[in-house]
C-alpha cells in the first residue's frame, strides 16, 4: 500500500506531461466547394502580416505550411488557385495543483491498525504556467475570393530551444493540413 502512495504522484505527473504534449485538431470547410479542381498555391501576405508573433515563428511556420502542401502534389504558383493565410492566438494558462493531505482521516494507524488519526499531511500548493497557442490555417478560393478551408491546431507551445520550437510548429502544421483537403 505505501508503494502503491509514493507511485501515485508520478503517475499524475507522467499523465499530466504527456497530455500536454498533443495538438488538438480541428477543420470546418465549404461543403459546395470542389478541393479537386485546386493544383496551385501561394501565400496571402496580407492576411500573414497580420498575425501577431515573429518574424522568425512567421517564417517557420509558413515554411512548414508550404513543405506540407508540397508533400500533398500542389505546386507553389504566382497564379494560384488557392491563397494561403494564417493566424495565431495565445493564451496563458495558471494551473494550481492542491496536493495537500491535510489534517485528519480514516486510514492505517501504524501499530494501532486501522483507526481515526490526527495530525499533519504533506504536500501543498503548486503552481504552473504554460502558454496555449492556436494556429489557424486558412485557405481562400482565389478566384472567387472566399474561404473554403480553416484548420486550427490547439496546444502548449515550447519556447526553450530553437529546436523544440521548430519541431512544435512542425507538429501544429502537420496535424493540421491532414484533414485538408477534406474527404468526399
Amino acid at each position: 500500500m505505501k508503494r502503491l502512495v509514493k507511485f501515485i504522484p508520478i503517475l499524475v505527473f507522467a499523465i499530466v506531461l504527456s497530455s500536454c504534449s498533443s495538438v488538438r485538431v480541428a477543420a470546418d470547410y465549404d461543403r459546395e466547394a470542389n478541393f479537386d479542381q485546386y493544383k496551385t498555391f501561394a501565400f496571402f501576405k496580407p492576411g500573414i502580416d497580420k498575425a501577431e508573433i515573429s518574424d522568425l515563428d512567421k517564417r517557420r511556420i509558413l515554411r512548414a505550411i508550404e513543405t506540407e502542401l508540397l508533400a500533398k502534389g500542389y505546386t507553389k504558383s504566382e497564379q494560384p488557385d488557392i491563397l494561403i493565410s494564417m493566424f495565431t492566438k495565445s493564451t496563458q494558462r495558471v494551473d494550481v495543483y492542491n496536493n495537500a493531505w491535510g489534517y485528519g482521516g480514516w486510514g492505517w494507524g501504524g501499530y494501532g491498525g486501522w483507526g481515526w488519526g490526527w495530525g499533519p499531511g504533506w504536500g501543498g500548493n503548486q503552481v504552473s504556467t504554460r502558454t496555449e497557442g492556436m494556429l489557424y490555417i486558412d485557405i481562400i478560393d482565389n478566384a472567387q475570393k472566399e474561404l473554403i478551408w480553416q484548420g486550427s491546431g490547439t496546444g502548449y507551445l515550447v519556447t526553450k530551444s530553437v529546436e523544440k520550437k521548430e519541431a512544435r510548429i512542425k507538429e501544429f502544421v502537420q496535424k493540421t493540413l491532414m484533414q485538408f483537403p477534406p474527404e468526399k
